[in-house]
């Protein structure tokens, strides 16, 4: 029997999954917590130590293996997924300078939007292939607002990486000046790209800000794709996670793109990793063009041959979470009976923007915001409303993305919510029109043990190993009642969507009055 092992870091925890590939079984899981810093004097900021995060990483390995029953020397390779648009600053030796800025960190917004608009004025080419916007969210400008808001520590910062990077280059006992660089990373948050001879000119971010000279001499490395070794275990991390020392490690990715894989994601689908947040993933041909408002599009992001195009959703679960927070209840309490509710039958329209819009308007500054309340109304009916709100937004996505090329023939939800959630899963199907496939099992993982699994040589291609390892899909059809419905609310959530989020003028007059009729049932 063959085993690896794979981790997938979360907003709030790490889970380890130890897969036989034979069977494809999973024969061991293990989570390792670990907390993120937040702070009410500065509510866009969002931290996370790069020592917890180790520490949790070992607690649920050891904890994985024990479950497993095995010896932790059987597991013959390891890889590792983690959130994106994480960085950290290090020295000249590696060591963190301070917290990561969390992908949820927002305190960037005002560099991200300098280096947009002069990328903008100067014509760079990586601007249009990360929708037109370059995100608080991502590298540069999470690097810049360091290097303001740390003016002593400065002369120290030897280089940034994504937490995927770090991940690796720790495990592996990488130095600075030969640093692992993930192609998934790089291309999606730093603007990196082969077509114009990897990251963006020096000279342009010079002019961004002084700070950034010489940056990108700090920012080099080996750059890989997820089927490629990026080193092998040190006997010092095989020691502490209970492993072999010298097993390969390949080069890391975000957790929505190996969630993708997992799914089962080929080309020409749309996978929904819904979670805290929504990450959407597509694989495209490599001849695509650019999608305005869409966060990137990156060739072998996710796999070789393709462009991994990327989109998203900057709060769904936690909106969610919020709505029952508000109401002394829990989501599952607030679900339930969902599945015999009638499509847009409360009447309510919610967009979910509370905390901002990643795609397509990529706006942090916009909030949620619920239209049609009446005195009878409850927080089920806001639940059930934003459910839909969210299925809408995806089917704006999807239309920008098909408008621009990209093709989408089949939709698959991941992540942790569709596995928790019949009526989330049909009312997208419903919205969008088409059928939603939702494994079986949680995915969550099995990216990371697929990609293992490559780098032990048990596998020809990444599809050679989806087939034996990911889970059966349930299938979620249109039904033809709802999608009427929605057919009808789609074109007044669409006309508020860019009413509000870019000014388009649209007759919002008739909109509550509209919004009545559905709640009547006319």
């Amino acid at each position: 029997m063959s085993y690896v092992a794979g981790a997938d870091f979360g907003t709030l925890s790490v889970r380890v999954t130890i897969m036989e590939t034979d069977t494809g079984r999973t024969c061991g899981t293990g989570i390792g917590d670990y907390p993120l810093k937040r702070s009410p004097a500065d509510p866009l900021a969002a931290r996370q130590s790069h020592d917890d995060h180790m520490a949790a990483l070992a607690e649920a390995m050891r904890s994985a293996i024990a479950e497993a029953g095995i010896d932790g020397t059987e597991i013959a390779a390891f890889a590792a997924d983690t959130t994106g648009s994480s960085v950290v600053m290090v020295d000249k030796d590696l060591r963190p300078l301070d917290d990561y800025y969390l992908w949820c960190d927002h305190t960037a917004h005002e560099e991200a939007a300098e280096i947009t608009r002069r990328a903008h004025e100067e014509g760079i080419e990586a601007i249009r292939w990360c929708g037109g916007v370059y995100s608080h969210e991502w590298g540069y400008a999470k690097l810049l607002h360091y290097l303001r808001s740390n003016p002593d520590k400065r002369i120290r910062v030897a280089s940034a990486l994504e937490h995927c990077d770090m991940l690796v280059a720790t495990l592996t006992g990488a130095n600075v000046a030969d640093l692992p660089r993930s192609i998934c990373a790089m291309g999606h948050k730093w603007m990196w790209g082969q077509a114009w001879g990897g990251l963006p000119p020096q000279d342009f971010l010079s002019r961004v800000d002084p700070l950034l000279d010489g940056i990108n001499a700090k920012l080099d490395g080996r750059f890989g794709n997820s089927t490629e070794i990026a080193g092998h275990m040190t006997p010092e991390w095989a020691a502490k996670l209970g492993l072999k020392p010298g097993i390969p490690i390949p080069f890391g990715a975000f957790d929505s793109h190996w969630d993708a894989i997992a799914c089962g994601c080929a080309p020409g689908d749309l996978v929904n990793v819904v979670g805290t947040s929504t990450c959407m993933i597509s694989i495209a041909p490599p001849d695509m063009d650019p999608v305005p408002g869409i966060c990137g599009a990156v060739p072998d992001s996710v796999v070789p041959g393709h462009v991994g195009v990327e989109a998203g959703q900057s709060a769904t679960g936690d909106v969610f979470e919020a709505i029952a927070r508000r109401a002394g209840s829990d989501v599952a309490t607030l679900s339930q009976g969902f599945e015999n509710r009638a499509a847009g039958s409360t009447g309510l329209l919610r967009l979910g923007w509370d905390n901002g819009d990643r795609t397509v308007l990529v706006r942090s500054d916009l909030g949620g915001m619920t239209l049609g309340w009446d005195l009878h109304h409850d927080a089920a009916d806001e639940l059930h409303a934003a459910i839909e709100g969210m299925a809408m937004h995806v089917r704006i996505i999807v239309e920008r993305m098909r408008g621009h090329g990209v093709a989408i023939d089949r939709v698959l939800n991941g992540g942790g919510i569709p596995q928790k959630n019949v009526a989330l899963n049909q009312i997208y199907a419903d919205v969008l029109g088409t059928e939603v496939h939702v494994p079986e099992s949680s995915p969550t993982g099995v990216g990371a043990c697929i990609f293992a699994s490559l780098a032990a040589g048990l596998f020809h291609d990444y599809a050679d190993a989806q087939t034996r390892l990911a889970p059966a899909t349930r299938v979620f059809h249109p039904r033809p009642d709802a999608q009427a419905v929605y057919e009808q609310l789609f074109p007044l959530y669409r006309s508020v969507y860019f009413a509000f989020g870019t000014g388009e003028p649209q007759d919002l007059g008739s909109v509550l009055g509209t919004l009545r009729t559905f709640r009547q049932g006319e």
